[in-house]
């Protein structure tokens, strides 16, 4: 039997909507249009929890622009702008 994230398109986390339930394939810091250098954003990313392998949930969206999101990434809730989370490529 082969896991349904392999079936699945890679998309930016920041494209995701709320109820998204996925896996974190990699991170492209340089597509992400951040403020941030791309070093910083990934090694912040990383930081919070945001590494290969991490399963993802996107629980809420802000009322302003959908922005920003919540994210359960494992058992931990984190918010998170959608830029910096184009960064984040899941399936």
């Amino acid at each position: 039997m082969t896991d349904t994230h392999d079936m699945r398109r890679e998309m930016p986390l920041g494209l995701a909507q709320r109820g998204y339930t996925g896996v974190i394939q990699h991170l492209a810091a340089k597509e992400a249009g951040s403020a941030l250098s791309d070093i910083e954003l990934e090694s912040r990313l990383i930081e919070l929890g945001f590494v290969e392998g991490a399963r993802v949930e996107v629980l809420h969206e802000g009322l302003v622009g959908r922005d920003p999101i919540a994210v359960r990434v494992d058992n931990i809730t984190i918010a998170v702008r959608r830029r910096e989370a184009m960064a984040i490529i899941v399936a």
